[in-house]
């Protein structure tokens, strides 16, 4: 009887070691939430010296595989269109990422395009994000013809 039990005993610790484990992991797990999902933003246009040009909401969506798309207030829909771009992860609970949109004037005339990238952190909750990008406005012949830096702040949009 008492094999049976001593048995029984190491059987039980054996099968609940590595659930203890695994569910002690659990919170750090949770705690690395990735960029993956819908944000809501408020970016901070600068000149880079820190004199604020504008600010406006934006919403960002990063997706499974390393594509996003963002859509922002600062410049009427009727003269850009959506932001398409990339992410990735670089290191703990920092990201890259780097998107273009093409740019209109009121007649719907083709005026170039923009480029925006920039890092940001996710914090250890994984429902929000700050960090930085550099703006780099381009005519119609791919000419740079302007730059400026945002400050961003992320929210997770969720149900």
């Amino acid at each position: 009887m008492k094999e049976i039990t001593l048995m029984k005993t190491k059987l039980f610790k054996k099968i609940m070691a590595p659930l203890v484990v695994a569910c002690a992991l659990l919170p750090m797990v949770a705690a690395t939430a990735p960029l993956q999902g819908t944000w809501e933003m408020q970016i901070t246009r600068t000149d880079c010296a820190g004199h604020v040009l504008s600010s406006f909401p934006s919403v960002a969506i990063f997706m499974e595989g390393g594509t996003m798309i963002e859509s922002q207030a600062g410049t009427p829909q009727a003269l850009k269109t959506p932001g398409e771009g990339v992410w990735r992860h670089t290191n703990d609970h920092n990201y890259a990422f780097r998107f273009k949109f093409f740019t209109f004037n009121t007649s719907n005339v083709f005026t170039g395009w923009v480029i925006i990238a920039g890092e940001t952190t996710v914090d250890r909750t994984g429902d929000a994000h700050a960090g930085s990008a550099t703006i780099q406005v381009y005519n119609p012949s791919g000419v740079l013809v302007a730059t400026a830096c945002a400050d961003i702040a992320g929210t997770r949009f969720e149900l």
